[in-house]
């Protein structure tokens, strides 16, 4: 099978190191453009008969100036020789995730790129710039839209067959129950072969690039100094090949007090709009900020304070995700694949296996350099523009550092594990594609809701004022990475809510939004409410009749975002090499 006709697995004719110098190859050639002024090339190949190379939405040149270029900057003078050669070793087993990942999202994605990158006029380096943010032809800001071509993206990505229904996949899986664990694994791709629909696993599926990138991750565990960052590179490398990630996701979580914090493999489901099972591939490379994480640790000590004081009834509460939830600030110095793709990650929480999370919880990452970057470009110039003047002064970087953090604490908290109709199961298996957005919903309204709870308990300074401000800005900053982005519906949601209830207005007159203060603390507590008892029940039509009255952008959203086209949606990564 030929790669370009999106099977993943390489022609039995291409050699291993033929496709090895392609991966790095073009992996070179995207990371460049990404970070450099484009070098003249060839003339750009037309577009097919009938096909525009952008949507009506905007012109290419705005769609790209949505992403700002910034410059990430790190300090990486703690690191020794060694450590910065295993930084290297890392940098380059990202790359070939990254080739994976480009190959998740769309079956004609690595001819497009290579028909794109041939672009030799200004308007053609633009559109292989914007296909590079968006890894593909679709524009992650407008719901999936293609910008080149007209052909739509499947819901299923490249996980499954172009023209695979969920009925037929539901069919099938009633006439041949043996299939059902491997189809719904996080971890397979499903195919056609011979009329029949078959499960293939990742580590068979990407073998040519998980291959050289496990003996990248073997190469820095050996240079390693520390047995705990040795032990998880040795295990993943090891868990790269054989798709079980338990072991090496437990080493991860006991990975505390390295400079080097690192994770790379296949997480995030959100790429998957079909069911939302299949797990996209990822990697961050960072340097730990050692002052910044040891402000945090304290807020693990109140994880099971923050369990209980869920506005839920015990029953439905979950205190067996570990008492263990490391917090740890870092500086990114590079990604990959899914975290690379469109709007970029500020902070993750990791893993999502829930076996793991039971045992040891899970670790919460904070990406300090990004945050500022994404508040100073986008945030800002978003909240004096759309903010009732009286509230502009009270917009506070801590505040939304403050949210961030809480937001990755409360993926931890609440239903996770759970027993529907006698049998066990998990929340996001029974929701399906709508846990996504109504996981980040929950993550949003819950981290709210541990704010203000921290500032009750003395952890956290009293400014009300300036969290509930800082976090309705930040609704229209994430509102804009596309109603397609579980992100972006599940802020959607909490604005018609919260709206709802009156704890956030907007004055039609001015069109200018404020906070009610009077109402917006018993608003939060009443979504909060909502969204975890939505999860806890697990009932899909519940949960879709909730996602679809109020996951509807309202008139005024949509005319607002129209006059913030001119302020940039998010950054485009600078990576500075490592000196």
């Amino acid at each position: 099978m030929e790669i370009l006709q999106g099977s993943q697995i390489m022609s039995k004719n291409t050699t291993l190191a033929a496709m090895i110098g392609l991966a790095l190859g073009l992996t070179l050639v995207y990371l460049a453009a990404c970070q450099a002024e484009p070098e003249p090339v060839a003339e750009m190949a037309k577009p097919e008969e009938g096909k525009q190379p952008m949507t009506a939405a905007h012109t290419l040149k705005d769609a790209l100036e949505q992403y700002v270029p910034v410059r990430l900057d790190y300090n990486a003078g703690g690191l020794s020789e060694k450590e910065r050669q295993i930084v290297q070793k890392l940098i380059q087993a990202a790359t070939y995730i990254d080739e994976i990942f480009w190959r998740q999202v769309y079956h004609r994605n690595i001819e497009l790129r290579e028909q794109l990158s041939k672009a030799g006029d200004p308007a053609g380096q633009d559109l292989f710039q914007y296909f590079l943010v968006n890894y593909g032809p679709f524009d992650r800001l407008l719901d999936d839209e293609p910008f080149w071509g007209t052909e739509t993206k499947p819901a299923g990505a490249n996980f499954y067959p172009v023209d695979l229904t969920r009925e037929e996949f539901e069919t099938w899986l009633t006439e041949h129950p043996e299939d059902e664990t491997d189809f719904r694994s996080a971890f397979t791709v499903i195919r056609r072969e011979e009329g029949r629909l078959v499960a293939v696993p990742y580590h068979t599926a990407y073998e040519e690039f998980l291959q050289p990138a496990a003996r990248l991750l073997r190469e820095a565990a050996a240079l390693s100094d520390s047995a705990l960052l040795k032990r998880y590179l040795e295990l993943r490398a090891r868990d790269l090949l054989t798709d079980d990630f338990f072991e090496s996701d437990m080493a991860w979580m006991d990975l505390a007090d390295t400079p080097i914090e690192v994770v790379i493999g296949p997480y995030e489901v959100y790429e998957d709009k079909l069911f939302g099972y299949k797990a996209a591939y990822e990697a961050f490379i960072t340097i730990r900020n050692a002052e910044e994480s040891a402000k945090l640790a304290t807020y693990a000590g109140f994880l099971t304070e923050m369990e209980d004081n869920l506005p839920i009834p015990d029953d439905l509460k979950n205190f067996n995700r570990g008492a263990s939830s490391p917090l740890t600030v870092v500086d990114e110095v590079f990604t990959a694949g899914d975290t690379h793709a469109g709007v970029q990650t500020s902070a993750f929480n990791l893993p999502n296996d829930e076996r793991v999370r039971e045992a040891k919880g899970s670790k919460k990452v904070m990406l300090k350099n990004v945050m500022r970057a994404k508040f100073e470009k986008s945030l800002t110039p978003i909240a004096l523009r759309i903010l009732e003047p009286d509230l502009r002064d009270d917009l506070d970087f801590q505040s939304y550092f403050d949210h961030v953090v809480l937001h990755e604490i409360s993926h931890g908290l609440g239903p996770g594990n759970i027993t529907r109709n006698g049998k066990p199961t998990t929340v996001s298996a029974e929701l399906k594609e709508l846990y996504p957005p109504l996981e980040e919903c929950k993550a949003d309204i819950v981290g709210v809701w541990n704010c203000l709870f921290l500032a009750d308990k003395g952890i956290l300074p009293q400014r009300e004022r300036k969290q509930f401000t800082t976090y309705l800005a930040g609704i229209f900053r994430s509102v804009r990475f596309g109603m397609g982005s579980a992100h972006g519906k599940g802020m959607v949601i909490q604005y018609n809510f919260l709206k709802e209830k009156g704890g956030l207005v907007f004055d039609p007159r001015t069109r200018r939004y404020g906070v009610n203060f009077d109402k917006i603390g018993e608003a939060v507590r009443e979504l909060t409410r909502h969204v975890l008892l939505i999860q806890a029940e697990a009932d899909y039509a519940k949960a879709k009749r909730f996602v679809e009255k109020y996951g509807r952008v309202p008139v005024e959203i949509t005319a607002t975002l129209a006059e913030l086209e001119d302020i940039p949606v998010d950054i485009r990564p600078i990576y500075v090499p490592l000196r």
